[in-house]
């Protein structure tokens, strides 16, 4: 089942010519979530043919420009596109004052419900709980309140073995409660324990944004053994001191809290514009977290066991 990650935009506060500011779409189940909507977002859907109708939550790590400019964008083309559904943005409190200024300047009433959820980035919090999914705040420690979100899906019913049901004429209004963990009685009154009539559903899976944040092992609890991280890596380690000054990451930043974390894969991005070759730069993640890979525009990943 569908559980990946597309990157929209992998780099830092400038964006350039072939890496946008940060954006990514999450795709669960066919259900779209956008983390971060950095300027030029929309053309990354057009780009990458993001069904971005199908949006229903955003996620705003925090309020510098290169992570939510182009969310005012985005709601004005819902607009204009006739949207009914209601949109829930979940983002620092500001962000309701901000969008509607603009909206006001605008003179702009949207033709459907925006819902903000706002969020408290100094402990984590769970924001979303769906039939399908969980989302968790992670505190990260920036210049101003930052989050980041930890995604984690439900566990899956049961899975009621093809070669039971060939034998058994199950009706279908006893597929719900097998699936659930029931026993199943026949008509004969034959019991089968439900150990021996399904399998097992995969363990859940889960993944992890940590956007713009210095070094920071508090976040380690919160992404604890995660499938797939995406972590800040903006700048190398010979940048160390302009990292820790522009409370930002480096190579080997990320890569330790990964190892530390025990994650099973790591994404990094959020490059500083100066790097125009990112292979030096997972090089040194490399050094310290094998499997790790670059964020890189238009780049899916899975989000596997």
């Amino acid at each position: 089942m569908t559980f990946a990650v597309t990157i929209l935009g992998s780099n830092s506060a400038l964006p350039i010519l072939t890496r946008n500011s940060s954006a990514q779409i999450l795709n669960h189940y066919n259900s779209l979530y956008l983390i971060d909507c950095g300027e030029g977002t929309q053309i990354q859907f057009l780009k990458y043919k993001i069904k971005f109708n199908r949006i229903n939550h955003i996620f705003i790590s925090h309020l510098h420009g290169d992570h939510f400019f182009g969310l005012i964008g985005l709601l004005s083309t819902y607009h204009l596109m006739d949207r009914k559904d209601r949109l829930n943005i979940y983002a620092n409190p500001e962000i309701e004052e901000l969008i509607n200024f603009q909206l006001k300047v605008a003179k702009t009433e949207l033709r459907y419900p925006l819902i903000f959820h706002p969020i408290n980035s100094e402990k984590s919090e769970m924001i979303l709980d769906d039939d399908k999914i969980t989302v968790k705040t992670i505190p990260l420690d920036h210049k101003i309140p930052t989050s980041g979100f930890v995604f984690i899906e439900k566990q899956r019913d049961r899975n009621i073995k093809k070669e039971f049901l060939a034998i058994e004429k199950v009706p279908i209004h006893k597929f719900k409660s097998i699936k659930a963990g029931d026993d199943y009685i026949n008509s004969d009154g034959k019991i089968y324990k439900n150990k021996d009539i399904t399998l097992a559903p995969p363990k859940p899976r889960s993944y992890a944004y940590c956007s713009d944040t210095k070094y920071y092992e508090k976040i380690i609890p919160h992404i604890k053994n995660v499938d797939l991280l995406y972590h800040e890596a903006t700048f190398m380690k010979d940048k160390e001191r302009n990292a820790i000054e522009k409370f930002h990451s480096t190579t080997v930043d990320a890569a330790n809290i990964a190892k530390k974390a025990n994650v099973k894969k790591l994404i990094v991005g959020h490059y500083s514009a100066r790097y125009k070759k990112l292979e030096p730069l997972l090089d040194e993640v490399k050094e310290i977290f094998k499997n790790s890979f670059l964020a890189e525009d238009g780049l899916t990943f899975n989000v596997d066991k």
